[in-house]
């Protein structure tokens, strides 16, 4: 005696292959059944969060005093030309502020002094990068040998 099933008479059947529509890809497919991402740009807010930042130290009056010496060294040079001889190089480090979140990053960029904006309170380097002369921490080149051995170099 042959026990009958619900459905056993399409169980044997071939697979329907549609002649008016593409088979769906495998990987659309599985999309169909991942999960709902309910809160739109939570993974990017979080994402964010874990972004690390570096907190702004204030160079103390001694530094300061440093900088603007050097600085004014440049803006010397700037101005008497040199005889002609090309800008020396030099490498600033300076704190570049995050534009989203509080805090930022110490970077390092070599390069020629084209001028000193004392208006905007930028240096700008021949290749156009400027610099707020506010977050300079270091200055460093050949130009400055007297003060590479100094007590309050870092």
């Amino acid at each position: 005696m042959r026990e009958e099933h619900k459905y056993d008479d399409i169980i044997r059947l071939p697979h329907h292959v549609s002649s008016a529509h593409r088979q769906m890809p495998m990987l659309d497919r599985a999309a169909q059944f991942s999960p709902f991402a309910a809160l739109t740009g939570h993974d990017e807010a979080v994402r964010e969060t874990q972004r690390l930042t570096e907190e702004w130290a204030e160079p103390d009056e001694d530094r300061k005093a440093l900088l603007d010496e050097k600085l004014r060294m440049i803006r010397e040079r700037l101005a008497s030309g040199a005889g002609g001889a090309r800008m020396p190089e030099v490498r600033f480090t300076y704190f570049q502020p995050d534009e989203r979140k509080e805090g930022g990053a110490y970077l390092s960029v070599q390069g020629r002094v084209k001028k000193i904006d004392g208006y905007g309170h930028q240096v700008i380097l021949e290749d156009g990068t400027a610099l707020a002369v506010g977050h300079i921490t270091d200055i460093r080149g050949d130009m400055f040998p007297d003060y590479e051995g100094s007590d309050i170099w870092p």
